[in-house]
């Protein structure tokens, strides 16, 4: 194959699609650009079949730093683990890819979507599905393509939609909503959004279709060029999983008894109730038919399954569960459900469970994000965790599974809008949602439950937030739209499309969707019974917590700000650290300073205030006419140096020292000693001059009474001396340390 280059403008952008120079040993690449931004995609099919009960698709997106023109960081220097944006970005292609190829399909397929340059302009990763389309149609794989994926944004000023806004764009926009599909339907769906309205979204996905079908022709155009130049592109053959007649008639004649089975609310009692059935039906085929038909008996056991399921909902509107197409299952509402943490909710719907727990933390504990992406890091976290023994199985915990960083991802889009800025609330914030059951919309559950943690931890959200997931079944020309789907109506159903939001407005939404027959009316319809759902949630969640708590609870960090000159930083960090480390050991709070001179001090049981007064005391600047209790720290032959304030010392000039002349500043000062001083003068470089207010009155000898009887204790002299004592005291002519004195010999 030659070189073959696509050029094209589309709203605004330059975009390029290139194949034929690159990765030839593939079966399929492309190398997509959009600016300067270039994405090359490759795509192997494996020769082979295998033998799975499902289509074995692999995409990964693999961020290389060098695009951004950095070095990784970390020990090794190198890219290892992919990055939650790298994660997204992965299940962002395979979400309106998988579905796509035709049923049986089990050859594994994998997807490798490869950022060489990053422009910090433009996005790579919603090109990167149009790369993965085109390389699956250069490389003559069955799917129902072209596919695209776009990013719609919308200028918070003039409302006008923005396609693929780049990263400034995006900052101006309260929309950022990416969809993928083909040119006649949408198949996948992301959205955080500033509270829109349900109209706005249903505007902006409207012209988000339009934006794809102009790819997929753009796409169509570029496969043209291929064709002129190498010819026809074949479309390969492989063989699929198809079904069987005969086995077929035989699982469908139990059709009466597994609609019996699935009619059950408790999901454990109707799952074992439809594999036991299952498993009785298996068993009326012999040892050898089981043998032949090994992939057709499972395949069309589901198949029974999901029709059964289908055609109660349109036929006779009734759900498995016995609930009406617009009900909601029973909630539950517990916020401060822990005792000690920072913030606590519990949420439950129906046979769906989570534990969401809130943590504050200082500003500088926020995560600092290493990825080809201009974002340096976020102060709110949240985080969702998806155990085996929620749905009652054993599997191996570790790492978070992509499901659960995209479902996490999908929940803290769905709060983000409503945290408030630092500078109301200098916290990082993290939210953990721990899924204690589940049995569908578990990533809805810790939404609500995030809200309830995050209103008993006193955070002052704008607005407090609740999710609901929404359905599709499309059956035998009728449809019904489902409210608040479990377990089976979403993995036998023909749409997941989860909506978040205030009772302003939508922040978050996301979809998948495997009906090409999705109407705007439908998505209309979904949208408003889904607005309905939202509201009556948030009724019961602010029933048990109206408002978010007035202040932080006494286990939380108590922060206070303070603002300091920036020409006072170096004073209160001090030479090596060693000011602010006192500060923190001695008081037990931690301070953070900021570049600008901002201060956070975090601690509880009062050492925010402890640390707080010790940085006043040290950017303070003593004023004409402030009194002070300071302590001697030098003595010189013109006066003592007495400490106002740590760093901060003022001069008392020794005719200011006592009442009367003064020989010797140390006949009445000593170092260590306190002393009342006023400042009287401070000239023009800073220097302080002192009086003392609290003077003593000084003997002939110039002396005072209190500081020669302090003398006099200190060196081991009797207050009452006989006359004709030498001054050595009533201690058989010894020294103070118990020891005879020198004999000194005159010469």
């Amino acid at each position: 194959m030659t070189k073959i280059t696509h050029e094209f403008d589309l709203y605004g952008k330059h975009y390029a699609l290139t194949t034929g120079e690159l990765a030839k040993q593939a079966t399929g690449e492309c190398l997509v650009s959009c600016g300067d931004s270039t994405v090359n995609v490759t795509v192997v099919v494996s020769k082979e079949r295998k033998s799975y009960d499902f289509f074995p698709l692999t995409v990964d997106f693999i961020e290389k730093m060098y695009a951004v023109g950095r070095i990784p960081g970390g020990y090794l220097k190198r890219e290892a683990r992919p990055s939650e944006k790298a994660t997204l970005t992965a299940r962002m292609i395979d979400r309106p890819i998988r579905p796509s190829f035709p049923d049986g399909f089990r050859n594994e397929v994998q997807i490798v979507a490869m950022p060489l340059v990053a422009d910090q302009v433009n996005s790579v990763d919603t090109i990167s599905i149009m790369g993965a389309s085109a390389a699956l149609s250069v490389g003559g794989v069955p799917f129902e393509g072209p596919l695209a994926g776009v990013r719609i944004g919308r200028d918070s000023q003039t409302g006008e939609f923005i396609v693929n806004p780049t990263y400034e764009e995006r900052d101006q926009s309260d929309l950022d909503l990416e969809l993928a599909g083909s040119a006649t339907f949408i198949s996948m769906l992301e959205a955080g959004a500033e509270e829109i309205s349900e109209d706005d979204m249903l505007a902006a996905m409207a012209f988000g279709q339009e934006a794809i079908a102009a790819f997929c022709a753009e796409q169509k155009a570029f496969l043209a060029k291929v064709e002129a130049q190498d010819g026809p592109i074949a479309t390969r053959e492989y063989l699929l999983d198809g079904p069987s007649e005969e086995v077929h008639d035989r699982v469908f004649a139990h059709f009466g008894e597994m609609e019996a089975a699935l009619s059950h609310a408790d999901k454990s009692s109707r799952i074992g109730r439809v594999e036991a059935l299952k498993e009785a039906i298996a068993a009326e085929f012999s040892d050898e038919e089981q043998l032949q038909w090994e992939r057709a008996i499972p395949a069309e056991l589901k198949g029974l399954e999901k029709r059964a399921m289908r055609k109660m909902v349109v036929e006779r509107g009734e759900r498995v569960d016995g609930r009406s197409a617009t009900e909601i299952r029973p909630l539950m509402v517990k916020p401060n459900y822990l005792p000690l943490v920072h913030g606590s909710g519990l949420f439950q719907r129906g046979q769906t469970q989570v534990l969401s727990v809130a943590t504050l933390g200082m500003l500088n504990e926020w995560q600092r994000l290493d990825t080809i992406e201009p974002v340096d890091g976020k102060r709110y976290l949240h985080h969702y965790n998806f155990p085996p023994f929620c749905t009652g199985e054993t599997g191996r915990m570790g790492a978070p599974k992509r499901r659960e960083i995209g479902h996490g991802n999908l929940a803290e889009r769905a709060l983000l809008p409503v945290i408030p800025s630092e500078d109301d609330f200098p916290y990082t914030i993290r939210v953990v949602s721990e899924v204690m059951e589940s049995n569908g919309s578990s990533s809805m559950a810790s939404t609500c439950g995030s809200t309830l943690a995050l209103m008993d931890a006193g955070v002052p959200i704008k607005r407090p937030v609740s999710g609901v997931a929404m359905g599709l079944i499309q059956e035998e020309g009728k449809t019904a739209v489902l409210t608040d789907i479990q377990g089976l109506e979403d993995f036998l159903g023909d749409m997941d499309f989860k909506v978040c939001g205030t009772a302003k407005g939508i922040t978050a939404m996301q979809m998948d969707n495997k009906a090409t027959g999705l109407t705007p009316e439908i998505l209309r319809e979904a949208l408003m019974q889904a607005h309905e759902a939202r509201l009556r949630i948030l009724d019961a969640m602010l029933e048990q917590i109206p408002a978010p708590r007035e202040t932080t609870k006494k286990s939380a960090p108590s922060i206070i700000s303070l603002a300091i000159p920036t020409d006072k930083i170096r004073d209160v960090i001090g030479s090596g650290g060693k000011v602010i480390r006192g500060i923190q050991d001695d008081t037990g709070a931690t301070v953070d300073i900021q570049e600008d001179g901002t201060v956070f001090i975090a601690g509880t049981g009062g050492s925010d205030e402890d640390a707080a007064e010790r940085i006043r005391a040290i950017i303070k600047v003593p004023e004409m006419g402030e009194e002070y209790t300071g302590r001697i720290v030098n003595i010189q032959p013109f006066g003592a140096f007495v400490e106002l304030l740590p760093g901060k010392d003022g001069l008392l000039h020794i005719s200011r020292v006592a009442n009367g002349r003064v020989e010797r500043v140390e006949d009445v000062l000593s170092i260590g000693d306190e002393v009342r001083v006023k400042v009287i003068e401070i000239d023009e470089k800073g220097k302080i001059s002192l009086d003392r207010l609290d003077r003593p009155d000084v003997s002939a000898s110039g002396r005072t009474r209190e500081h020669s009887g302090e003398r006099r204790e200190r060196t081991g002299e009797h207050r009452s001396r006989r006359p004709g004592d030498k001054g050595r005291g009533t201690m058989d002519h010894k020294g103070a340390n118990g020891r005879q004195p020198r004999r000194h010999h005159e010469g």
